[in-house]
């Protein structure tokens, strides 16, 4: 399944552009469980940490964590919303996205994987790369209704 992957709050500038086409790139390749196509989009000294607090540094090391985990099973697919690109330079971005998973075989997304991402691009070589990226459980403790409120929002994307 590759539902649409990204939407954005609002209007989208040309600056803008390129980082969401790059987070967009990077959820496109876990949607369709290409390793190599996920790691590519860093650059060679990236870190990542994981929704489990998993740690990856670098491209080669990114590709193989991946090429591990999607060999042994069939992950779920993201959908995602950009809340905000910031740039702290003209070379340096931060990207805020929710986003929740649709598990493999279904249509709606489960609610207990709901996220909050974070990746910051820096633009080295004539081309925007990740630098650091981060995948947080938005569990919202003892908030059940901030929870819902994300899970309605990520459903009107399906």
């Amino acid at each position: 399944m590759t539902p649409q992957t990204v939407n954005t709050e609002g209007q989208v500038s040309d600056s803008e552009r390129p980082i969401i086409d790059l987070y967009r790139h990077l959820l496109e390749a876990w949607n369709n469980q290409d390793a190599h196509g996920f790691a590519v989009s860093f650059a060679d000294d990236a870190n990542v940490v994981g929704y489990d607090g998993s740690q990856m540094n670098g491209v080669s090391e990114i590709e193989l964590t991946l090429s591990g985990i999607f060999t042994h099973h069939k992950t779920a697919a993201y959908i995602a919303k950009v809340r905000e690109v910031r740039f702290l330079s003209p070379q340096t971005a931060i990207l805020r996205a929710v986003v929740g998973m649709i598990p493999p075989g279904k249509t709606e997304i489960n609610p207990e994987r709901n996220a909050i991402q974070s990746l910051v691009a820096a633009y080295q070589d004539n081309q925007w790369r990740i630098a650091f990226f981060q995948n947080t459980p938005a569990r919202f403790d003892g908030r059940p209704e901030l929870s819902d409120a994300l899970t309605q929002e990520l459903r009107q994307l399906l």
